[in-house]
């Protein structure tokens, strides 16, 4: 059997991490079995759906490396699911309901008085002709409801394992509003089998829905027709909390042009959440397809830590030869070669830092100069000739020597000259990286 997986994100915000892991989870599955990820752009909802959206979601996708092989929008295929209802209908699946939300809300209130689960009562299925006809002409329109079988559904879940639902203990789902709108699950059902989607690797949010979807499938589709499922634990965030709240700072978008944040980086901490590999930076995608193993993933909810991503993002660009950021180096203004990458990567968090290490190097930077009898002194002890990080260790245990100053009374006055700045990078990178005339002309209170 070729797999064939998707990834249906709705065009009405921007996608965030919890998207990604599962998009990057189909898309590591599918290059795994050497089959076909579909991007499925879920836009039924035409007044919130935006193409805005909808660009910003294929942008995303392709700056993380997780290409589709085939795209579709469900706004294009209403045809499609008119023609699921009508044979849904036919069959004796899909039935009127005309309550309104208030008295379902009634019903709901009264079961659970009486002990019993709010499930759907099926009064629907007792109208007559004649009831139907008073309801519409009261101004009543139906919604629609999937008829369950009431028995026992049973999956092998790739990640949860044996798992089973009793179509008995929850409500005939409602398919289609009173508007004529397509609810999520007859749409995507129907695309499903229409695309031939072998697996559905989805967040476990999704399990309850999995009996109904499982009964539609066969219903249109006959026996056997539900694609195998995998459901993933949602993630939360490092306090164990619902990453609901920040889920705006989240988004692949802002990680991108706001906190400056890899594609590897974010992929190779999504790749390994709540498993029991190890986090560490990958370097590309073709690692992370050898590695899946949904054996390996944990039943309890996966913590996402903002700086364990931080951590990975660093450890990348430390690990990044220059070829690979030259262009995005000369995009930032920095016009430095391989020397100067090599120099500073150690010491980067992001890329963009290295634009603050051009700036200390090409200048004008303003020395702080507060005492110009030791700044002289110290300038009188830098060594001749080319300097290297080594200079910066030769150079203040001279200056520690002839003037007897050590720690933070030392190498602080230092720091303000040749930096103009109370805190920042490596000093011996500065030191090697500026040169000695530049350090001298600092020293001595010049810009430069």
């Amino acid at each position: 059997m070729s797999v064939k997986v998707r990834f249906a994100p709705s065009p009405t915000g921007l996608i965030h991490v919890g998207n990604v892991r599962i998009a990057l989870m189909n898309w590591l599955f599918a290059r795994r079995e050497g089959g076909v990820f579909v991007l499925r752009i879920d836009d039924t909802d035409l007044e919130r759906s935006t193409k805005l959206f909808e660009d910003q979601i294929v942008e995303d996708l392709h700056w993380l490396g997780l290409n589709f092989d085939e795209r579709f929008n469900q706004s294009a295929r209403f045809d499609l699911y008119e023609a699921a209802r009508a044979k849904l209908v036919e069959t004796g699946f899909l039935y009127p309901c005309y309550e309104t939300e208030e008295e379902l809300d009634r019903k709901r209130k009264l079961q659970r008085a009486q002990g019993k689960p709010p499930v759907y009562d099926r009064a629907a299925l007792s109208l007559t002709d004649a009831d139907k006809a008073k309801y519409e002409a009261e101004g009543r329109k139906p919604h629609w409801r999937f008829k369950l079988s009431g028995g026992r559904i049973e999956w092998n879940d790739l990640v949860r394992g044996p798992s089973h639902i009793d179509t008995s203990s929850v409500s005939d789902p409602i398919l289609i509003r009173e508007d004529g709108s397509y609810l999520y699950t007859l749409p995507s059902v129907v695309d499903d089998l229409d695309a031939g989607i072998t697996h559905v690797i989805r967040g476990e949010d999704h399990v309850t829905n999995s009996a109904a979807q499982i009964e539609i499938f066969e219903a249109l589709g006959g026996k056997g027709s539900s694609p195998a499922l995998a459901h993933f634990p949602l993630l939360v965030g490092s306090d164990g909390e619902k990453l609901s709240k920040r889920i705006g700072g989240l988004s692949v978008k802002a990680l991108r042009e706001e906190e400056g944040i890899e594609p590897m980086a974010i992929l190779s901490l999504l790749a390994k959440l709540g498993t029991s590999d190890a986090i560490e930076a990958r370097s590309d995608l073709a690692s992370l397809v050898s590695e899946l193993d949904f054996s390996k993933v944990s039943r309890t909810p996966a913590r996402f830590d903002f700086a364990e991503m931080e951590r990975l993002n660093a450890k990348l660009l430390h690990e990044t030869g220059f070829l690979a950021v030259r262009d995005r180096l000369e995009a930032l203004g920095i016009t430095a070669g391989e020397a100067f990458w090599n120099a500073v990567r150690p010491n980067l968090n992001r890329l963009k830092d290295a634009a603050d290490w051009w700036q200390l190097v090409e200048g004008p930077v303003t020395p702080v100069i507060e005492d110009a009898d030791y700044a002289a002194k110290a300038a009188s002890l830098l060594p001749d000739g080319e300097l290297t990080r080594e200079s910066w260790g030769v150079w203040t245990s001279a200056i520690k020597a002839e003037t007897g100053r050590k720690g933070r009374e030392l190498f602080m006055p230092l720091r303000q000259a040749l930096t103009g700045q109370n805190h920042g990078p490596e000093m011996d990178v500065v030191l090697m990286l500026i040169g000695r005339e530049k350090a001298l002309a600092r020293l001595a209170g010049q810009a430069a």
